[in-house]
């Protein structure tokens, strides 16, 4: 997992691409210093041929065939059985007069140059070595071939494209390795930004950047995140307060609101009509009682930050108990409420809030299905995560309110009509989100589905 992400993180990609820069280059670079090199030392080869050809040509119009004759006897005596220079003088009818070369080479000449293979003189090594030559017509009919055993030359070349690969290679190996130190290193300074993130989304409002003696901008940023962050908590910590204040300011004037409406209820002096009026605002004052300790609830539980003792919990049986508590209600609408196990898995968590988290599911599949409607609750896993999908046949939600409908008090156009104050689906997330489960909404065409996904526990 560590190795896929350093590998997908943008640091790697970005070393990798300069490494490809630099190496493309660095091979740009020696490719010129090796076509430098190969046309110098070629250049060189064909100007000491020239050379010797103009020397002999002097020789023979001052000192005649004779002098030409013993001064390329005296060449070949002086150079080593396997030397590089190469002669030969033919006659006008083509005899072999004299030279190192039993015969003329047999190749078209290109450019006046003749580029061909010779067998070396060497008996117990017998080798064809490459060869480049120049013919020179003399005064008298006579020829002469003046050349190079060019097979050091080649030789060199080919140590040169050898030396030049593994400076390629070495460019690549000691760029990747200082691309993967780099990049390790400051995939090292980003994760331990990530998880403090983390850490803050977990609960841990009080997570903060550690901050390195460097003072590199690595360190800046984690210093404005800290600030920044400091300044949010301080913030949620202020608007925490003046929530909790005003619920707990409110629910006891509320409370005691009730309480004189449901004396004034029993007394025996007042109307019918009076009694009908005093019931329905009990049953208001008991729905924003409601809503206040609703209210208290998500907060206190989103503010936690140290989980309850939990313990495994069986969804199948958790699922079972569900369907039992709404089977009535969901009667009572004249609607199907059923039950698929086709996995038992089991997870760590709080049961009573587990099932207060399904309940509000269900509860609103229920209240927003319409008659002979049909409701299913699902229990299956995949990929060592339990999932339970709540599903009905409703009107269903648009995808563009999926997200939407878990904020607190949001209410659609279409269900305002209904009782509710728009808390449960995040009273629901925020429990949900304590055990570290997913919610997430989709089309039953028709109707919504409701997948909650947690671990598996192991």
């Amino acid at each position: 997992m560590i190795q896929n992400k350093f590998i997908a993180s943008s640091t790697f990609r970005l070393a990798l691409l300069y490494v490809t820069l630099f190496a493309a280059s660095v091979l740009l670079l020696f490719s010129f210093i090796y076509w430098s090199s190969v046309r110098y030392m070629a250049a060189q080869s064909d100007a000491g041929i020239q050379t010797e050809i103009q020397t002999l040509s002097d020789r023979y119009e001052r000192a005649g065939m004779p002098g030409l004759r013993r001064l390329i006897l005296e060449r070949i005596t002086r150079q080593q059985p396997t030397g590089s220079s190469l002669y030969i003088l033919t006659d006008p009818t083509g005899r072999h007069v004299v030279g190192n070369i039993s015969r003329w080479p047999t190749v078209e000449p290109e450019d006046g140059w003749l580029n061909f293979r010779l067998e070396t003189r060497d008996r117990d090594n017998p080798e064809t070595h490459p060869a480049r030559a120049k013919k020179f017509q003399l005064s008298g009919g006579f020829r002469l071939l003046v050349g190079e055993d060019i097979q050091e030359l080649k030789a060199a070349q080919r140590q040169i494209i050898i030396a030049l690969g593994w400076g390629v290679i070495l460019t690549l190996v000691l760029g990747l390795a200082g691309g993967f130190f780099m990049s390790r290193r400051m995939l090292t300074r980003l994760e331990t930004i990530n998880q403090t993130s983390q850490n803050i989304i977990d609960g841990d409002l009080k997570s903060r950047v550690p901050v390195s003696a460097r003072g590199d901008e690595f360190d800046r940023l984690a210093i404005n995140l800290n600030q920044m962050l400091d300044q949010i908590q301080e913030l949620m910590e202020s608007i925490k307060q003046v929530s909790d204040n005003i619920a707990h300011d409110l629910k006891t004037p509320l409370f005691r609101l009730r309480q004189h409406l449901e004396s004034l209820s029993k007394l025996s002096e007042i109307s019918p009509e009076h009694t009908q009026a005093l019931v329905q605002s009990l049953s208001e004052a008991d729905r924003l009682l409601g809503l206040f300790n609703a209210l208290l609830r998500i907060a206190r539980i989103e503010s936690e930050a140290v989980k309850k003792a939990l313990q495994p919990v069986k969804l199948a049986d958790l699922a079972r108990d569900l369907a039992e508590l709404y089977e009535p209600l969901a009667e009572e609408k004249h609607q199907a409420l059923d039950v698929v196990i086709q996995q038992s898995p089991t997870v760590i968590g709080d049961q009573d809030m587990l099932f207060q988290a399904l309940a509000n599911i269900l509860d609103n599949a229920i209240k927003y299905t319409p008659a002979n409607g049909i409701i299913q609750v699902t229990v299956t896993e995949d990929a060592n995560q339990a999932i339970i999908y709540i599903c009905d046949n409703g009107p269903g939600i648009q995808a563009d309110d999926h997200e939407k409908v878990f904020q607190r008090f949001v209410r659609l156009d279409h269900s305002r009509s209904k009782p509710g104050n728009g808390l449960g689906l995040s009273l629901a997330r925020a429990l949900l989100h304590l055990h570290d489960a997913a919610v997430e909404l989709s089309g039953n065409h028709p109707g919504l589905c409701v997948k909650v996904e947690m671990p598996i526990d192991k």
